[in-house]
């Protein structure tokens, strides 16, 4: 007692609701539930793992701590055997597609079958055996104050979650419909009856909406999974441009009924839903649930998505692992995406020595802080806790949701989607867009330190041939992430395909489905997609400096540098003839072995070539193609976004700017006001960049000198938020820049920034992991990923990893591939 009261000028009691880190480590996932449990500082109100606390109050002279210790026991008459869901009772059974509300997703409800006990003591560092019991009435006043104020008060991790919707996420919560209030009624004189409805196109008796202007009775959307309706319904809001329609057999007196709107693409409310129902003879008041909600339909795909059989190895028995490098990640609402690229990233030893072992180890001693909103913390934090084994463990039933192991990416989710329109949400996001956001966020991280993402990084070269005089231009690009096109026409198995749609339609035209295990994908050979890559593309209207006008050019595309490890994106995720996002479910069969050795680039000009000349101070002024923006404007994408892909794809074609769209229409500029650079056509406009003076100003206005400043706006189109944050990631680059006058031609400072800044190697390659993606697109559905460890394929999903028994290689989203040598 004495040695606490020495030190209680740093004991602090919480006020104006700082952070306080109750249920986890910062530095690992440590948590009052493990053996050594969890001490809170009283000062910063950090929680350690027992192996940081003493080194912590070295550092910092905060030697007081609440140790938290808890204990979980099964309530008597409760079991630890797992209850299905159509078994459970209604307290256990999950109701809602909700989280921490009632009948939804909700930890708490381990409290209904645990007996939970935290025992708490106040601990003096470096003492940690020495533990004083709370409470007791011999401890200060001050002290006492400081843990009944931190017990009482929500952790830092449950603030976070409901900040992001994730403690009072409902997905039942809907806002009312503008077509509501004055929708239109026909009067047709349609009565529609209590009871035995069928779609009017097909023999479908069950989901069925009734479209609230013309009395229709159609079936709705065909789910993922393949059950569902046949999409009479929507086809029949196409057709006519009827907006509302109610989902019969939800309607019940309560009004929590299913209403959708199809021009706000969302469930919505009807407040009007009594008034409009009645125009066609229904009595709201007298009717009752007979169906399930889509929400229970959703709830139902998900669950039935996250069963272990239904996963895409569901024939196999799997034999869980666990392990350093065998951990899984807990799901913490529609996060799969972030687990599986996670587990993929952390395979590639660059990753591993920058944020693992001593490599975490150098950011942890520091003791910032602030380390639970550190980028390098948290990215070591997760390292540390995948590659250690500590949190995964076999036991019996450990495939069960009920018995997972494997830690939980809170913190980590919240530092890496902190302001972002779309991962700071609880909503599935496409995988290969947050791989790359990991990479910029990583760039930002990583000055006067090796950035782990170089082993990622690669060029591409495009040569582009004027045909009318043959003189020739030489590009270089960029690249982490080398993305494939699928061309359906080059299947292997056309005729069996065009088989199956001829029987797909008859069964539909009967009302009818084929089964998920009948069904034909395109087999496109791997082959096919890189030579549609790397093959010769014509670009009409290109502007020949050469001749000074527009002519014909050709342009191919190849390989300048091989990375250590190559992510390629299969495109899968494409716009239909309907202009609808949608998946293609395709075959494509990925080799264990790859040699790209053909497609590399000979290194620039070569003897015999002539370049372009660099174009006249005055080349022609980029036009917006009217028609291409009016088309990507009808399709509901922003003015902004379509003058970007308008820009980016040259005017090409109007298929070209809307694939662009497609890729990039997550990108957090996408709706900022985009200048053309310099107002011209081509990379000799990059050359004469002149920046935006407002801009240069405002950047000069922050500090930086104009040199600076000129380079950030020419790296990042002029948009000025960007160009901060790449001044602070580039910084000595900046300084070590060559002036622009005195640059070399292209193709040869092209050649040197490949040898100089790009690791190279051979071509060829071995596949080490692919993520897989279930759903109809990227903002729905289930991803998970397989990695080859130990010559092994191992399944990861979420928590459960096992042993794969028969990877889907086909069937992936992103392939990992790692240069043999």
């Amino acid at each position: 007692m004495e040695e606490l009261r020495k030190h209680l000028s740093k004991v602090n009691v919480p006020c104006g609701n700082p952070p306080i880190y109750k249920d986890e480590c910062v530095f690992s996932y440590d948590n009052p539930e493990t053996p050594t449990g969890l001490y809170v500082c009283l000062q910063s109100f950090l929680g350690f793992g027992e192996a940081y606390v003493r080194e912590y109050a070295a550092k910092t002279g905060n030697n007081v701590f609440l140790h938290i210790k808890r204990e979980r026991k099964l309530k008597e008459g409760e079991s630890n055997e797992v209850v299905q869901a159509d078994e459970a009772g209604p307290e256990r059974k999950i109701t809602r597609l909700a989280i921490g509300v009632e009948g939804g997703y909700n930890e708490t409800d381990m409290a209904k079958k645990y007996e939970i006990k935290d025992t708490y003591s106040i601990v003096v560092a470096p003492q940690l055996e020495t533990k004083l019991p709370y409470p007791d009435a011999e401890l200060p006043m001050r002290v006492t104050q400081a843990v009944e104020a931190i017990i009482e008060a929500d952790s830092a991790i449950a603030k976070l979650e409901k900040a992001t919707l994730s403690g009072t996420w409902d997905g039942e919560v809907r806002q009312a419909s503008k077509y509501a209030e004055n929708l239109q009624q026909l009067d047709n004189g349609k009565k529609i009856p209590p009871a035995g409805w069928q779609c009017e196109k097909c023999d479908l008796t069950n989901n069925l909406w009734l479209n609230l202007t013309d009395g229709s009775i159609m079936c709705g959307r065909k789910f993922f999974d393949g059950s569902g309706g046949n999409d009479h319904a929507v086809e029949h809001y196409r057709q006519t441009g009827y907006p509302l329609a109610v989902k019969l057999g939800t309607i019940s007196a309560d009004g929590k009924s299913d209403v959708f709107s199809y021009p706000e693409d969302d469930m919505v409310l009807d407040p009007n839903l009594a008034k409009h129902l009645s125009h066609f003879g229904i009595n709201m008041a007298a009717m009752q649930k007979c169906e399930k909600s889509m929400v229970e339909l959703e709830l139902e795909i998900n669950q039935r998505i996250g069963e272990w059989s239904v996963l895409t190895e569901s024939e196999s028995e799997l034999q869980p692992l666990a392990g350093p490098g065998y951990t899984g990640m807990r799901n913490l609402g529609n996060s799969c995406y972030i687990n599986s690229v996670m587990q993929v990233m952390f395979v590639i030893p660059d990753f591993q020595r920058r944020f693992v072992g001593s490599g975490a180890e150098h950011y942890f001693k520091e003791y910032p802080s602030d380390p639970a909103n550190d980028f390098n913390i948290q990215m070591a934090k997760l390292g540390n806790g995948l590659q250690s084994g500590k949190y995964s463990s076999i036991a019996a039933n450990t495939l069960d949701t009920e018995h997972m192991t494997g830690i939980s990416p809170a913190m980590f989710k919240n530092i890496v989607g902190k302001n972002h329109p779309d991962f700071s949400t609880k909503q599935q996001q496409d995988a290969n867009d947050f791989y790359l956001h990991l990479l910029t966020m990583l760039d930002r991280n990583s000055r006067n330190q090796f950035n782990p993402a170089d082993a990622l990084k690669f060029q591409l070269e495009d040569r582009v041939e004027c045909l009318a005089s043959r003189k020739v231009k030489y590009n270089t690009r960029e690249e982490y992430s080398f993305r494939l096109p699928i061309p359906l026409e080059k299947a292997t198995n056309l005729d069996e395909v065009r088989e199956y749609q001829e029987r797909e339609q008859a069964a539909q035209a009967s009302g009818q489905r084929l089964l998920n295990r009948d069904i034909v994908r395109h087999k496109v050979p791997l082959q096919a997609c890189l030579e549609r890559f790397f093959g010769t593309e014509l670009i009409e209207q290109f502007y020949s400096t050469a001749i000074d006008g527009k002519t014909t050019a050709k342009k191919t595309t190849r390989m300048a540098t091989m990375p250590d490890f190559l992510m390629i994106h299969l495109g899968k995720f494409t716009l239909g003839e309907d202009w609808v996002p949608k998946k293609l479910d395709v075959s494509v069969d990925m080799p264990d072995e790859l040699d790209l050795s053909v497609w590399r680039s000979t290194g620039g000009l070569q003897a015999g070539e002539e370049l372009l000349p660099e174009p006249a101070a005055e080349s022609p002024k980029f036009v917006f193609d009217e028609n291409f923006m009016s088309e990507l404007l009808n399709m509901g994408f922003p003015q902004e976004a379509c003058k970007r892909a308008c820009f980016h794809t040259k005017n090409s074609s109007l298929e070209a700017a809307s694939n662009w769209l497609m890729e990039h229409i997550a990108d957090p500029d996408i709706s900022d006001p985009f200048e053309v650079p310099n107002n011209r056509i081509g990379d000799g406009a990059n050359q004469q960049f002149v920046a935006n003076p407002e801009s240069l100003a405002m950047l000069m206005s922050m500090g930086f000198d104009e040199r600076q400043a000129v380079a950030a706006l020419k790296a990042t189109d002029g948009n000025v938020e960007r160009a901060t944050d790449w001044i602070f990631s580039h910084a000595d680059s900046i300084m070590d820049e060559v002036p622009a006058a005195a640059a070399a031609p292209v193709a040869t400072t092209a050649a040197a920034a490949a040898t100089s800044n790009y690791r190279d190697g051979s071509g060829k390659y071995k596949l080490v992991a692919f993520i897989s993606h279930m759903g109809t697109s990227a903002q729905v559905g289930h991803y998970v990923c397989h990695i080859r460890k130990q010559g092994e394929w191992v399944i990861f999903n979420d928590t459960k990893v096992a042993k794969s028994q028969n990877p889907p290689k086909d069937l992936g989203y992103l392939y990992l591939y790692m240069r043999e040598e």
